[in-house]
């Protein structure tokens, strides 16, 4: 078995690295992936030559880049930089400026390790827009905000290039870098309120767009928040939020229940339980004494790479704050929820990924598949899970489908239920199981991994989809902006307790909850 993992260190590099180092069309030296271009060059590579465009927003103008089809404003500063006194405090007003600034390369990524040109001063978003035909437009655009995953450890905005959602759904797209880690989620008994410092500046990014949008063709009063893995939870989280009212119209949750959850052992050999969010005060008292300091002023003096040496002890969200009073599945389950519309769902395979990391030094046994079991969920207990989920020919498949329904799937139709008795609520399973994949090289196809369907959505470094899947894009694409336009991802789309299949020859229903044995679960899981 390989040594333990952090949680950060499997979503960040696993995730975001791999996929874009694959063997299925992705050509990203591994010495550059993850680090931010030379300037002059887009994060999505060189623009061709290319008309220019400049609107005026609140801080000043700005210049961006037309091509493509579309208009990119990279790198605007939504929130003063979070450095020097404003570490560890709300995001603060965003720079001004007089005369025209460029926008045509992002800001660094929020700091996380391994990441060279990552940086404390990261604040920025970027907005992608169709280009202006000149001939006008009767309405504003819908508004997409994406937020990125990987832990609340890893990740940018910029990763993300949203060619293609805002050419063919005609939407505005805005993808957002917060703070990560222990600079994002740092809490302290000397700083009141603190630990989700992370979700603060995603509010201050949906205020911007709400202030600023309409610069761009956007619409403030439609606004879509949407997210994958910790990206999800963030929506998730923001939808339970009372200083999140009013700042978004719409929600989709892509792998990121509120309700998620894991037993040990299940993300990584060793690794202990995971939620994603914790009590702010258990928090607060990991702050304490931390880098040895005794004083704020002493932390706000330590450089980056210590502080971020914290990252372990500091990925979580806190609730018990100003921006979350409650748990999130707490809030979820009294149903105080923002009353917006929510498209949610997961991939068919969820935990192959993770079960990949299982088989790193050799092939998983059946002997070591159930004393997995008896090690996470106790010799009883694992005795039932092994007669529902038998070892077969590939015991690795056994453990990741385990992993798939008990930790994400079913966790995510329970909160389904909950909230589709306060709002509409869409459910979607991704089940292509052919995507482009990470080259981790397991005894076992991944399938329709955690993440598969981030390609589908978005460019991601030189990937290109054949056509097959090229389709399923278009398919997806056309439903995720319709429901960013209208509410509903298409009036062939029943809502929940419908749930429909993304697979490249149809988008039919399937039965979600017998499909991953939830009644299994609610029966042999204190946690749904």
């Amino acid at each position: 078995m390989p040594k333990r993992r952090t949680l950060g260190a499997v979503l960040g590099a696993a995730l975001l690295v791999a996929l874009m180092n694959s063997a299925d069309g992705v050509r990203v030296p591994p010495s550059t992936a993850g680090q931010h271009p030379p300037p002059g060059q887009s994060a999505h590579g060189p623009h061709p030559a290319a008309g220019q465009d400049t609107v005026r927003i609140r801080q000043g103008r700005v210049k961006g880049v037309t091509a493509n089809g579309v208009t990119t404003f990279e790198g605007i500063p939504y929130a003063a930089p979070p450095v020097g006194p404003l570490r560890w405090q709300p995001p603060a007003a965003p720079p001004t400026w007089t005369g025209t600034r460029t926008a045509a390369r992002p800001g660094p990524a929020c700091a996380q390790p391994e990441v060279a040109d990552s940086a404390e001063d990261c604040l920025y978003l970027n907005v992608t827009t169709p280009a202006d035909d000149g001939a006008g437009r009767a309405a504003p655009r819908p508004v997409v905000v994406w937020l990125h995953g990987g832990a609340f450890s890893s990740g940018s905005g910029d990763q993300y290039d949203a060619t293609r959602m805002a050419r063919q759904g005609d939407v505005t797209v805005v993808t957002v870098n917060s703070r990560l880690g222990a600079l994002g989620f740092f809490a302290h008994p000397d700083l009141p309120d603190s630990g989700a410092f992370g979700l603060q500046d995603q509010q201050a990014a949906l205020r911007w767009v709400r202030d600023d949008a309409a610069a761009f063709g956007g619409d403030p009063g439609n606004v879509t928040l949407m997210g994958e893995s910790s990206g999800g939870a963030s929506v998730c989280a923001q939808l339970t939020s009372p200083t999140a009212t009013g700042l978004f119209h719409r929600a989709v949750i892509q792998s990121g229940s509120c309700l998620q959850n894991w037993p040990k052992n299940t993300l990584a050999p060793g690794d202990p339980a995971a939620t994603y969010f914790a009590r702010q005060d258990q928090l607060a008292a990991r702050g304490r004494g931390a880098l040895g300091c005794r004083s704020l002023k002493c932390l706000r003096a330590k450089p980056v790479k210590d502080v971020l040496s914290l990252n372990g002890r500091f990925h979580q969200p806190a609730y018990g704050t100003s921006v979350l009073p409650r748990s999130p599945a707490r809030a979820l389950a009294a149903g105080n929820v923002l009353r917006v519309p929510v498209l949610q769902g997961n991939t068919r395979d969820e935990h192959r990924l993770f079960a990949a990391l299982f088989t790193l030094d050799g092939p998983m046994t059946a002997a070591d598949y159930r004393r997995l079991l008896t090690e996470t969920y106790g010799r009883r207990q694992a005795a039932r899970i092994a007669r529902a989920y038998p070892p077969a020919a590939v015991p690795a498949l056994a453990w990741a489908e385990v992993g798939t329904d008990r930790g994400w799937v079913c966790p995510t139709l329970a909160a389904d239920r909950l909230l589709a008795r306060h709002v509409p609520v869409y459910s979607y399973e991704f089940a292509d199981r052919h995507p482009p994949a990470p080259d981790l090289r397991p005894d076992f196809p991944l399938g329709a991994y955690h993440s598969a369907e981030l390609p589908y959505l978005f460019d991601l470094g030189d990937l290109r989809l054949d056509d097959g899947r090229a389709a399923l894009s278009r398919r997806m694409i056309a439903a995720w902006t319709t429901f960013a336009r209208t509410g509903t991802p298409g009036d062939d789309w029943p809502p929940f307790p419908h749930t429909r299949l993304l697979k490249r020859n149809t988008f039919s229903g399937v039965d979600a909850a017998a499909e991953h044995h939830c009644a299994f679960w609610s029966r042999n899981s204190s946690r749904p």
